[in-house]
């Protein structure tokens, strides 16, 4: 496979560059989140790992005095034009359409208010306030299309995830990203002065199904608050949660909804208890998050699966929570399941191995990135929940295997620190700026 790093970029441990070579440096940056704002709590509706990205990222790029404004839609009345996240870092809300009841879907009509709305931010300052756009998702990337040729500066655009990579594995009863998208997706890869993909997969889907230039592509990989997510007591997490001290237990984490798939491991638990009984009076299988897209259809269906396979004693539904109650559940489980059909990524799997707890997932996207198999968990081929029911029987028949495996998943997650990504970032900026430039200097003789 090819290796895409950026051509000024210095590669992860190397010597580190300076971000403003060629010229003046990035001093700030107008990052796009359209369709969901960093304010919102992971896990519901459409936030989740985009979200705890944005905010981190942003968080970490001005600590190295990158300045950061977020723009994103307002999705209710009397929000504050514009909220401090942090030194450095602001968020700005824009009007555009109703408050409540757009699903993500219906928000292409939206895109002329809304970039009307980051105009008239724009407006408001003196000339050439922006040094460079961050667009993330594809309906950002459109808006970021328009800002960044009407300031004259470049695009740096995230994917997040892609069209034609989901609907290449749909999960049944999932729906298919509209061919409306793929076009927009084939627009932006195009107009972006560089694509930043989470890892070097997802930088091959990116040439391969929307050909993409090569050098355009820098892979850089997401962090993890390593400050916040650390090993801690796996007894004291489970007092504090209300769970049983010497339960086995298998933790869901992420948003309901089809291509997730939490259903697998409910599905996985009712096959372990059907071949061992006995299983029952010690095993808790909670699935924390919310439902989304297509999971709001039938947002009662994992409930009605477990009753229906005998399993509603043992599963519990918690709604999401805040980062600081996600790292207790990630402590008092004994492995993370995560059986999705497609990530970009997989922050939640690093979050959980950073407090020191394994991980069986698909091996899917990023996720063989996230996860060392038969190191700090377990990748299973497939979505066929006996497979997963194999691999939760290991943690069964062998008590101290959650121990060893958590021990390396923390050491693992130690080299995914936001810093890094935050670095490697800011590189990307620089050589986004620096051939900007020189092309600006060529087009003008």
């Amino acid at each position: 496979m090819t290796t895409y790093t950026s051509k000024l970029g210095a590669l992860r441990g190397g010597p580190r560059k300076r971000w403003g070579v060629g010229g003046r440096r990035v001093r700030r940056v107008a990052m796009l989140s359209v369709h969901t704002s960093p304010l919102h709590q992971p896990g519901t509706g459409d936030a989740g790992g985009m979200n705890v990205y944005i905010v981190e990222l942003a968080k970490r790029l001005a600590e190295r005095d990158i300045e950061v404004e977020i723009f994103t839609r307002a999705t209710e009345g009397g929000l504050r034009c514009e909220v401090e996240l942090a030194p450095g870092v602001s968020v700005r809300h824009i009007n555009a359409g109703p408050y409540g009841g757009l699903a993500k879907e219906e928000l292409p009509a939206q895109l002329c208010a809304f970039t009307h709305g980051v105009m008239q931010a724009w407006a408001g300052h003196r000339p050439g306030y922006y040094d460079l756009v961050h667009s993330h998702y594809w309906l950002s990337g459109h808006v970021g299309w328009l800002a960044a040729q009407r300031w004259g500066v470049p695009l740096v655009h995230a994917m997040h995830t892609m069209a034609k990579v989901k609907n290449a594995a749909l999960a049944a009863g999932d729906c298919a990203e509209p061919m409306a998208r793929v076009i927009g997706e084939t627009q932006i890869v195009s107009a972006a002065d560089r694509l930043i993909a989470n890892t070097e997969e997802e930088a091959a889907e990116l040439v391969r199904h929307y050909g993409a230039a090569p050098d355009k592509l820098a892979v850089v990989h997401p962090g993890v608050n390593l400050a916040r997510f650390v090993p801690s007591g796996r007894a004291a997490a489970r007092a504090r949660l209300g769970l049983p001290a010497d339960a086995l237990i298998p933790l869901f984490v992420g948003r309901i909804q089809p291509l997730k798939a939490p259903d697998l491991l409910i599905r996985a638990a009712a096959m372990l208890l059907d071949e061992d009984p006995s299983l029952r009076e010690r095993i808790v299988v909670p699935v924390v998050g919310g439902p989304s897209g297509s999971g709001l259809a039938k947002p009662e269906a994992l409930h009605k699966l477990a009753a229906q396979l005998g399993v509603a004693d043992v599963v519990r539904f918690q709604p999401p929570v805040d980062q600081e109650r996600l790292a207790d559940w990630y402590r008092a489980a004994n492995v993370l399941v995560m059986p999705s059909y497609n990530e970009s990524f997989g922050l939640v799997a690093i979050e959980a191995q950073a407090c020191g707890t394994p991980v069986i997932a698909a091996s899917v996207g990023g996720l063989p990135v996230a996860v060392r198999d038969g190191e700090t968990g377990f990748l299973v081929s497939g979505h066929d929940p006996r497979d997963y029911a194999v691999a939760l029987r290991r943690f069964v028949d062998q008590p101290h295997l959650d121990d060893v495996l958590g021990a390396a998943a923390a050491r693992h997650a130690r080299h995914f620190g936001w810093d890094t990504a935050a670095e490697d970032t800011a590189d990307v900026y620089a050589e986004a700026q620096y051939e900007h430039r020189r092309h600006l200097r060529s087009a003008h003789g």
